[in-house]
């Protein structure tokens, strides 16, 4: 159902069963998938692609210009997956030519009040971002991450799989998988044992990946902990995952204890 007070561009590309509430403006090159509702005041534009069974609620703004002073104008694309809430006030920009030229969301997020997700960024399914918090361009935000409110990531951290960053950090420096990170300028906490124990993960597994954090994180030598890490350590899958993110781009700094 359509609400006649709307203004969509004939040339969208709207699927059967999507609900649209009045006074909702959107774009000739947006296309959007089944059961999808859309809540009135919402603004989508760009070479945006919403999956199916969204909701979005009053005054989101989706795929609006990049707030990045070398766009100019050029064709670049936003990507929403399947199944996500997007709240009042967020915003969603498209990417950058000098960036790829997509900004792309998993599935089953959940982007709270006036949250804001810049050009180029990837996040993946399972996200939770709190109110207000605010994702700079390029940045990675891996499966099953919470970020809590008033957040500030800087432009291409990382934050590895089921992470958690504290209400009111600055995350300035890439967040390890599992990890949990805080403080006005981000330092490593500990492990996120709610968050391991949430998904199920065993508590061997858990314990496994708290000794091995002991041992990655004992000193500042970083890489020199990963190397004396022994095998029973490597052959575990949670621990793996962590060293290959530490190893993966050696020239971006790394949230540790240390960093405060």
């Amino acid at each position: 159902m359509i609400n006649k007070n709307s203004e969509i561009h004939e040339k969208a590309k709207i699927s059967k069963d999507v609900e649209i509430g009045p006074y909702v403006v959107i774009g000739p090159n947006v296309e959007i998938d089944e059961n999808v509702k859309i809540h009135s005041h919402v603004n989508i534009t760009g070479n945006t692609k919403i999956g199916k069974g969204n909701i979005i609620y009053p005054f989101a703004s989706i795929g609006s210009d990049p707030q990045d002073l070398k766009y100019k104008g050029e064709s670049t694309k936003l990507e929403i997956g399947a199944n996500n809430i997007i709240r009042e006030y967020v915003t969603i920009n498209p990417g950058t030519k000098g960036g790829g030229g997509l900004t792309k969301i998993g599935n089953n997020c959940l982007i709270m009040i006036s949250a804001h997700i810049a050009h180029d960024c990837k996040i993946g399914n399972n996200v939770i971002i709190a109110n207000n918090a605010a994702i700079a361009g390029h940045a990675l935000i891996d499966d099953d991450v919470v970020i809590g409110g008033n957040c500030g990531i800087q432009q291409f951290t990382r934050v590895g799989k089921m992470a958690m960053i504290g209400g009111m950090t600055g995350v300035s420096r890439d967040v390890i998988p599992y990890g949990m990170s805080i403080g006005n300028r981000n330092y490593l906490s500990g492990i996120n044992l709610v968050g391991l124990r949430r998904r199920n993960i065993s508590n061997k597994e858990i314990l496994t990946l708290s000794e091995a954090y002991k041992e990655i994180f004992k000193s500042e030598n970083l890489h020199e902990n990963l190397n004396k890490l022994n095998g029973e350590f490597k052959n575990n899958i949670y621990v793996k995952e962590v060293v290959d993110f530490i190893n993966k781009d050696k020239k971006r700094p790394i949230c540790t204890p240390f960093s405060k």
